[in-house]
């Protein structure tokens, strides 16, 4: 029974992040509409663009390659699987040997390059604008999640999420480098998502677009899969931070009522997570494209810098 009760468990924090992952996005735009004054989209709106594109004919490139068929479904493979592995509700899950830090950062570089070559692939001039936009952005972003990783690892004694979030709730203190850390990972989520004032996803305008470029081409179940993908890594993001840097209410037992008090605790920070988003984007312009890599590379360099004050503080 107690590995019966676990299968389901993980199962169920499987289906829920794949679930909830359209609901946070449309809460999101509902929650700016509200703050520009206006009515806004329904909340299930991204449900129901998911499912007409669904139902809409595949159109393809004729200089298509396999590779441009198969990278929606590897992207969003990737990305799910990464946003499984985040401890949502509950730390001590089935597979939560397998959520290492180390391995979410390689899920979400697999999914980039996919969507990269996607990109390029049909040859289009806005798909390799977005592509070589998208790697440059990489090349910054990436660094500096490794060196958060780096820091979690120095504190905790671990890459492992579960460990990490078990040890902020027992061993949690007020750092300087987990302040800097925090700070350089919503730098990196903020530009992962291409939301403001990095991208807009909502503009379709050549000279500002970066995911958007890459996925012109796409139409029907393909598009469906990358703009779930798209929402997946959004949650992603916000479970991350909240795992990470605010774990209180995570259930650490297998009882029932924990696991429920933890679920109804994650819900709350993802509405809240989603609120402070929709605040952030309307209260910023979006930046140069050009001045996006100054962007990240503070985000590297508050990354290293967390690193090296935890490194030189450890001992006092």
């Amino acid at each position: 029974m107690a590995l019966i009760f676990d299968l389901v468990v993980q199962g169920l924090q499987m289906v829920l992040v794949l679930l909830l992952a359209p609901l946070l996005t449309g809460f999101v735009r509902k929650v700016k509409a509200r703050l520009l004054l206006r009515q806004g989209p329904p909340l299930i709106q991204p449900y129901r663009d998911l499912v007409r594109l669904m139902r809409k004919e595949v159109v393809l490139a004729e200089n298509a390659s396999w590779l441009f068929r198969i990278s929606p479904y590897l992207i969003f493979a990737a990305t799910w699987v990464a946003a499984s592995l985040v401890p949502t509700f509950g730390t001590g899950l089935m597979f939560s040997w397998s959520a290492d830090f180390i391995v979410i950062i390689a899920l979400l570089g697999s999914a980039r390059f996919f969507l990269a070559l996607a990109g390029l692939d049909v040859g289009t001039s806005f798909g390799g604008i977005g592509s070589s936009r998208e790697m440059m952005f990489a090349s910054l972003a990436e660094p500096a999640m490794i060196m958060i990783a780096f820091t979690l690892a120095l504190l905790a004694g671990s890459t492992q999420l579960s460990a990490i979030a078990e040890f902020m709730l027992t061993h949690g203190s007020l750092r300087v480098s987990l302040g800097t850390a925090l700070a350089a990972l919503i730098i990196v989520a903020v530009a992962e998502n291409a939301r403001i004032p990095v991208d807009n996803p909502a503009t379709h305008l050549e000279l500002t677009m970066v995911h958007e470029a890459m996925v012109l081409e796409y139409s029907g179940r393909h598009l469906a899969m990358i703009e779930l993908a798209a929402a997946v890594k959004l949650l992603l993001y916000i479970s991350l931070i909240a795992c990470i840097f605010l774990p209180f209410g995570m259930a650490q037992g297998d009882g029932a009522a924990a696991l429920a008090r933890g679920l109804g605790l994650y819900l709350a920070k993802l509405l809240g997570g989603a609120v402070i988003l929709a605040l952030f984007e309307t209260s910023l312009a979006k930046m140069r494209v050009f001045r996006v890599s100054e962007f990240l590379a503070a985000a590297l360099l508050l990354g290293l810098l967390a690193m090296i004050l935890l490194y030189v503080t450890k001992g006092l």
